[in-house]
């Protein structure tokens, strides 16, 4: 048998542990990478006996591990968003569900989001107050929840209004609830559990009535929404998903697709602000019709206010070897997406903002990692990213956004996502003085 070899770690009580974690979790990561280094061995909720690793070449090997040695990590999000989730899913289960996911995110079918998201930012800031401060990110989840909606179920209805009342609160629920340990009694409606599988029944029902109205659809080959395109994929055996798999999966990309795509928005804005000279530069590049800058200023929002903490993988071997570790089976591997995003050797002047290091350099994909990494990688991060850039652009198109030397927003977690604790704030006026070019939208190759 091999011998375990483990980063040291605390050696405190691990009720201790796992209150540290819980109460101070942007603190104590980095304070525990000072005393320890970059690799160490703590008790976490959930998750128990951990490994937290932040070294560039032992993140890239977790990420391209066999799946047979290490993987996916479901602790909770099974629980949420259903085991047919491709968040719940492992091995070759995984990656046939993954390639049925994939087309609608890139291509030809990813462009023509484009206008449905546009449409969706106009629509939100024709309701924007000018001349006083208000938090910009309940705006950010009203548009990335009907622009998601949209792109999944396709038209409007009775339904799609229904979801649009429903989801918000059991997004949010459930992003509470997948950071916290599973109650070993059920105490019905009145837990919070309870209150989240009543509004997951209701939310099935709903998706049960759009399947069966798209299978009575004549003209679903027409269709460019993605519940009809999963209707419609095969397995290589030729057989269909299941109903139940098409809801999990559902709930999985309206629930990915919605709250972190906000909450990087809402990080956006209360970046650029604090930033005049990247704010006026940004709104020069949009009248210019140019977009380098822009794609720059939200990969550079990504690194220095990465929404999420930390992605990971179990050991599923008797023991994996990585880099100077042997970890046993059952470890949970954490990747601190902070740390990396914070490590000097890679982004030198780490904690300033400063998007001009992204211009004319794309970042690496083992380095910089808000979406995960590996074969776990956001299959989402292409439509994210481009729902991004259209928000970001429409804003500045529209809207005058008054920089400020107010102290930056603290962090303020939701559960899985970490937001601004002002809700990224603006003081905006309309423009009058936008170019036409602009004013219609049009995008030119100047900036590219």
């Amino acid at each position: 048998m091999t011998t375990a070899t483990l980063p040291p770690g605390p050696s405190s009580p691990r009720f201790m542990q796992v209150a540290y974690a819980l109460t101070m979790p942007r603190r104590g990561m980095p304070r525990l990478r000072d005393r320890y280094g970059d690799a160490f061995t703590v008790d976490m909720p959930i998750f128990g006996r951990t490994v937290v690793i932040s070294a560039p070449a032992e993140i890239k090997q977790l990420f391209q591990a066999r799946s047979d040695l290490a993987d996916n990590l479901d602790q909770n999000l099974g629980q949420v968003l259903g085991r047919g989730s491709l968040f719940a899913l492992t091995g070759d289960e995984h990656r046939r569900r993954r390639k049925l996911l994939v087309p609608p995110f890139h291509g030809r079918r990813l462009a023509a989001y484009e206008a449905v998201v546009e449409e969706e930012t106009v629509r939100e800031l024709a309701s924007w107050p000018e001349g006083r401060p208000f938090p910009t990110l309940p705006s950010m989840m009203r548009i990335t929840l009907n622009v998601i909606l949209r792109a999944v179920f396709g038209a409007e209805g009775a339904e799609f209004a229904r979801l649009r009342e429903l989801l918000p609160a059991m997004i949010t629920l459930g992003s509470r609830l997948a950071v916290v340990p599973v109650p070993a009694v059920d105490w019905g409606r009145w837990s919070p559990w309870g209150r989240f599988w009543a509004m997951r029944r209701e939310y099935d029902a709903v998706v049960e009535r759009l399947i069966t109205t798209a299978e009575r659809d004549d003209r679903l080959d027409e269709r460019d929404d993605i519940l009809a395109m999963l209707m419609q994929s095969r397995y290589h055996d030729g057989s269909p998903m299941s109903r139940s798999e098409i809801a999990d999966e559902l709930l999985t990309l309206l629930a990915a697709g919605h709250e972190t795509t906000a909450t990087t928005l809402a990080w956006a804005v209360e970046r650029i602000r604090r930033h005049p000279t990247v704010l006026r530069d940004l709104v020069t590049e949009v009248d210019a019709g140019g977009r380098t800058l822009r794609e720059a200023t939200i990969v550079e929002v990504q690194r220095t206010r990465p929404v999420i903490d930390l992605v990971g993988r179990q050991v599923k071997a008797e023991t994996f070897q990585l880099g100077r570790w042997t970890i046993p089976q059952g470890y949970a591997v954490l990747v601190s997406i902070a740390l990396i995003h914070d490590d000097e050797a890679l982004f030198p002047d780490a904690r300033a903002f400063d998007p001009s290091r992204f211009v004319d350099a794309k970042p690496d994909l083992y380095q910089w990692i808000p979406f995960g990494g590996g074969t776990r990688r956001c299959v989402g991060a292409a439509f994210a990213t481009m729902e991004m850039d259209v928000v970001l652009r429409t804003l500045l198109r529209e809207f005058t956004v008054e920089p400020t030397t107010e102290p930056d927003e603290r962090w303020r977690s939701r559960g899985i996502a970490n937001a601004p604790a002002g809700g990224g704030r603006v003081i905006v006026r309309r423009r009058t003085d936008r170019p036409v070019a602009a004013a219609s939208g049009e995008r030119s190759e100047v900036a590219r």
